[in-house]
């Protein structure tokens, strides 16, 4: 049953990415992007890493692509490139994958296969991952931490528009 629902995840993962890379509307390939994202969090919790599982969704799928998708609407993308296809043919791929990882989440949650055998000895808890990550690895996480903060700070400046070259000075 599970190497079912790892190949059924994977080839919606694959599909996901697919249509991602393949969509004229930003807003539709981050949509693509964020089903692809929950697709590999439950590939994941399947292989036994369900702390890894989780800061997929709440990172990755919950906090980048939300940014994302306020980036993308700073920009003031023009309506009128709207495809001219009828609303449901847009709507059923995203749709599709969506069931799709919905009736596997469901089958994960009612036949859990990483929870009928217990926890194996090899599995790390969150506090001694912590502990490795922050001791360790302390390092990386910091030089990943200025990795996010210059890119948001890029974000605001991409985002913030044209200012007058006088920096100001008409304003009250």
């Amino acid at each position: 049953m599970s190497t079912v629902i790892f190949y059924v995840l994977s080839a919606t993962a694959l599909v996901a990415t697919l249509l991602c890379v393949t969509r004229k509307q930003a807003v539709h390939a981050i949509v693509y992007l964020i089903n692809a994202l929950f697709a590999l969090a439950l590939m994941f919790y399947l292989l036994g890493a369900p702390l890894v599982a989780a800061w997929e969704v709440i990172i990755y799928a919950g906090a980048i692509m939300v940014l994302f998708l306020f980036i993308v609407m700073m920009f003031e993308l023009d309506p009128a490139r709207e495809a001219q296809r009828p609303a449901p043919a847009r709507r059923w791929p995203v749709v599709l994958i969506s069931a799709v990882i919905l009736a596997c989440s469901l089958a994960l949650a009612f036949a859990d296969p990483a929870g009928q055998a217990g926890v194996p000895g090899y599995y790390a808890s969150p506090r001694a991952f912590g502990e490795l990550m922050f001791g360790e690895y302390a390092l990386g996480v910091e030089v990943a931490s200025f990795l996010l903060l210059f890119a948001a700070v890029g974000a605001y400046t991409v985002g913030r528009g044209d200012e007058p070259a006088g920096g100001g000075e008409g304003r009250r």
